[in-house]
This record gives C-alpha cells, structure tokens and sequence, in this order.
C-alpha cells in the first residue's frame, strides 16, 4: 500500500502533517483558531507559554494546517495573526488501495493572507 498526499496549493509531506495531527497541543490551538489570533491570544486561549505556542505554531504552518498574516499594527510595531485554513481532513482507501490525504482548504479568512503582501 502507498501513500499519497494531495491538497490545492503547496503540499506539506505526509509525516508532517500527520505528526502535527498527532500533537496534542497542535490540536488545542487549531481549537481555538476559528478567527485570526496573536500569538500571546494563542498562548492565553491555551494556556501554555509562549515559547511552546511559538514552537506548535510553526509546526502547523509547516504542515499547512495553520497560516501567518503579517502586518496588523499595534502601535508602532507589526503583529502576526494566525488563522486555521483548513475545512476538514480526510485520511482514505481509494480504488487501488492507496492511502490518501485531503486537505479541504477554507478561503474564509483568504484576505489575512493578502494583508501580508500589501503591508
């Protein structure tokens, strides 16, 4: 049986994103992304340090289950917000018995990614 992985847009591999699908703490912040949030947001809504969200956080936008938007102001210095971009996974056995992932990608909150290209 062979793995195949697909998805619109970049394709993160296989490992990585089921390793973050794995993480506990990947999933408790992928919970409580239903809205463009900072990192410290993150870090309260979760209740762990920042170093730890900081660290989670790049392991989701690696598998490309989570997205930064930069250039929100807050005062005189730039903030990152970031967004879950995704619907649904679905892990299956298609016809010839090969495991495929899908990432059903939300267009949603489309418009924090392009505030990091106008800012």
């Amino acid at each position: 049986m062979s793995l195949e992985f697909s998805s619109s847009g970049e394709t993160p591999g296989f490992e990585c994103v089921i390793g973050a699908l794995d993480d506990e703490v990947c999933r408790e912040i992928i919970a409580v992304l239903e809205e463009p949030m900072t990192v410290e947001d993150i870090a309260e809504a979760t209740d762990r340090p920042l170093s730890t969200t900081y660290r989670k956080l790049d392991c989701l936008t690696d598998a490309g289950l989570a997205e930064e938007a930069v250039g929100v102001r807050e005062g005189r210095h730039r903030k990152s917000r970031y967004v879950a971009n995704l619907d649904g996974i679905s892990i299956v056995l298609d016809d010839d018995n090969e495991l495929r992932v899908d990432i059903e990608r939300s267009t949603e909150f489309g418009i924090w990614s392009e505030l990091q290209r106008e800012f």
